[in-house]
């Protein structure tokens, strides 16, 4: 997944849009355009860094004239008091570009932290942690974005990039009369020959089932650390396994012992603390 400038300019102007709205009355009313500023980035809180390309666009947005200039690269770690970057130029643009470029930064940035908080959970063993689909609408390329920066691993970007048969989808078929060999031959038969197959499973029948089915990737859904190795055990290799629901950072290191070979979590994107990042003026 790779951002493009077209897809980071179409979200910025929904954001400036929403935000400057018919203009911004307090800057127009107490900022000469002619009055110059600098301003910098500073990191208040640990993290790590992501979204610092896109804030640094806001302001090119506002004011192309807005001269930026980045001290840190995407998934730098931060430390308090540590200036991420600068911007210089019309006063006025920077002031109106302030706050929708902090909300990016620090959203951004917050799931970067997140996601590297998860990856050290688990270090040391064979297992990925990955991101969902559990994204701010509009925002899902940024914040998978944020997660990679994070040294997390996105999972499908949209519906297109995989088959990921869910309850919902299961309880529809067995409705029709499919039994769960069948549903994943129907799927197969109806899917790109590169597209894997993914089934959820919610116990450690339907987990030996979608094994013996010939399922590429098997997701364990809300099961224990315990019974996730006993469904590991089961599956034998005969399909790699994700675990997914309930996943924090106090049980990942539990379930990546179990054995599985991903770890995907909605929290990385849906949850996320943003990440406490200021833009201070700076004095003459």
């Amino acid at each position: 997944m790779k951002l493009t400038a077209k897809t980071i300019d179409e979200v910025i102007d929904l954001a400036l849009a929403e935000d400057l709205g018919a203009g911004d009355i307090t800057t127009d009313a107490l900022i000469s355009d002619d009055w110059s500023g600098r301003a910098s980035f500073v990191a208040k809180a640990e993290g790590v860094l992501a979204g610092i390309e896109i804030a640094g666009r806001v302001f090119r947005r506002v004011d192309p004239t807005t001269r930026v200039e980045i001290f840190l690269q995407e998934g730098a770690g931060l430390t308090p008091g540590v200036i991420i970057g600068v911007v210089a130029g019309r006063l006025s643009g920077i002031l109106k570009a302030e706050r929708t470029a902090l909300n990016f930064l620090q959203h951004l940035s917050g799931i970067a932290s997140e996601t590297a908080r998860y990856v050290a959970a688990v270090n040391g063993l064979p297992v990925k942690i990955l991101d969902t689909r559990k994204t701010l609408p509009g925002l899902r390329a940024l914040e998978k974005h944020a997660v990679l920066m994070g040294g997390g691993q996105n999972h499908r970007m949209h519906l297109g990039d995989g088959v990921l048969i869910k309850d919902n989808h299961l309880e529809a078929l067995y409705e029709q009369g499919f039994s769960l060999n069948a549903i994943i031959a129907k799927a197969r038969q109806g899917t790109p020959a590169q597209l894997k197959i993914e089934v959820e499973a919610r116990t450690l029948d339907e987990a030996r089932q979608a094994a013996e089915a010939g399922a590429d990737i098997i997701l364990l859904d809300n099961m224990s650390p315990e019974v996730m190795q006993q469904a590991v055990r089961l599956i034998d290799k005969r399909a790699l396994v994700e675990a997914s629901g309930g996943i924090t950072l106090a049980n990942a290191r539990a379930v990546a012992e179990s054995g599985v070979d991903f770890i995907s979590v909605g929290a990385l994107t849906h949850s996320a603390k943003a990440l406490d990042i200021s833009l201070e003026i700076e004095k003459a």
